[in-house]
């Protein structure tokens, strides 16, 4: 987030100094760390959909649409809550925001008890809701916080450093997940059983999903409790009232309204295929691999952004944002064209590599959007953080799609997604 996956989701809220031109301080050092683990923590729990989805799939003998429910009800958190949270984040402050945050994501995870022993479908989706307002309301904190947490002349240093956490969360994730949650030893699928028979199989397979999301439920425990320390730690700080025409109003502006709308595709297209890849690569006429195996394998597409963040810093130093987005936009359908008319090795690797492509997007469209905004910059962030739920309209798209053609035929979606993007790219490649 991607932050989701590959993605920096921006705050809201902005802090402002204490009415002199101060900018709020806090005087704990320590807590830098704590906020590096969210930033891990929420990454590998949005590319953990990815290896739980297939799961979910055959438990419940779900269609490509019906699994991809997950994804819809995690991500339409981000248009449900984002502009709400916003609003009680200033009422909050940040630190006790955060603490809001970190409880509603144990919540979420909590959730998956009841889900495991109802073995119902639609208490997972809630669960999955829950667990995803909780990061929205993290998010909304976390990059503001932590350029609070140390010199100003370092605060890129320390981004840059929690956005590879979030990397590293995305990537490690979906590995220890596959081998966790894909790695069952069941010698029946849920299509082969019914009644009494079924509900049991569905609550003693979903288990494993129970026990991952409990430990992670401990995690944020112990981090909320260390927020909570220093919940009174951060002086000066106030936050500007804006209202939502205040931010609906720059979408007038093409080059921010154009913008946003890729932060939409963009979003979608990844998530789409990160949802779907498992499926795709254990068909027999791709990799032919069992479903613990294609797991693993998750770890490449989301490595491929961690591997591309480093790359694309430096390129990016030398060349026009602008063009270097439409670059690798095309690099993503080329990928992605290779992936669909072709088999074996080469059909599932150049899918996998879609990850390296889509290393520099967020940030990429997020500034050539943005620019110039001025002191709407926050109000922008707002409407950009909104704009993630893409997340949530393409992977039901695809998923339809996919079960009315093929997994490869229906590659077409995020490859028109990329398209769009180049050509924002190419629009935006001067200075605003």
């Amino acid at each position: 987030m991607a932050v989701v996956p590959g993605i920096g989701a921006p705050g809201a809220a902005t802090a402002v100094g204490n009415g002199a031109g101060d900018a709020p301080q806090v005087d704990a050092p320590g807590l830098n760390y704590f906020v590096f683990a969210l930033f891990f923590i929420f990454g590998g729990i949005t590319s953990l959909n990815d290896v739980i989805i297939p799961k979910l799939k055959e438990l419940f003998t779900l269609s490509f649409f019906e699994a991809s429910l997950v994804q819809f009800w995690f991500f339409i958190a981000y248009a449900l809550v984002g502009i709400p949270g916003a609003r009680a984040i200033k009422k909050l402050g940040y630190m006790r925001g955060a603490v809001a945050g970190l409880v509603t994501m144990m919540a979420g995870c909590l959730l998956f008890i009841p889900a495991s022993q109802t073995a119902l479908f639609p208490m997972f989706l809630l669960a999955y809701f829950i667990l995803a307002t909780g990061v929205v309301l993290v998010q909304i904190v976390a990059n503001p916080l932590i350029s609070l947490l140390g010199p100003e002349r370092t605060t890129h240093s320390r981004l840059t450093f929690a956005q590879g956490f979030n990397s590293l969360g995305t990537t490690i994730f979906p590995y220890f997940g596959a081998i966790l949650i894909l790695g069952g030893l069941a010698t029946v699928s849920a299509d082969q059983l019914s009644g009494a028979e079924l509900a049991a199989y569905r609550t003693a397979e979903s288990q494993a999903i129970v026990g991952g999301y409990l430990g992670l439920a401990a995690a944020l425990a112990v981090v909320a409790g260390v927020v909570w320390l220093f919940r009174n730690r951060l002086k000066g700080e106030r936050h500007e009232q804006t209202s939502l025409a205040d931010g609906l109003a720059l979408l007038k502006r093409p080059r921010f309204g154009y913008g946003a709308a890729c932060i939409f595709l963009y979003v979608g297209a990844e998530v789409a295929i990160g949802t779907f890849i498992v499926n795709y690569l254990m068909q027999a006429h791709v990799l032919n691999i069992g479903e613990q195996d294609a797991g693993k394998l998750i770890s490449l597409y989301w490595g491929g952004a961690l591997v591309g963040r480093f790359i694309g810093s430096a390129v990016l130093r030398m060349v026009s944002p602008g063009l270097t987005l439409a670059t690798v936009a095309a690099g993503a359908i080329t990928l992605i064209a290779i992936s669909a008319n072709s088999t074996g090795v080469v059909a599932g690797y150049s899918l996998l590599a879609v990850g390296l492509m889509n290393a520099i997007m967020f940030p990429t469209i997020f500034s050539l959007a943005c620019e110039k905004l001025g002191p709407r910059a926050a109000d922008g962030s707002g409407i950009i953080n909104v704009a993630i739920c893409g997340g949530a309209i393409i992977p039901p798209m695809f998923g339809a799609l996919a079960d009315q053609t093929s997994l490869a035929f229906a590659l077409v979606l995020p490859a028109a997604c990329y398209a769009i993007i180049a050509g924002f790219g190419f629009y935006a490649r001067r200075p605003a």
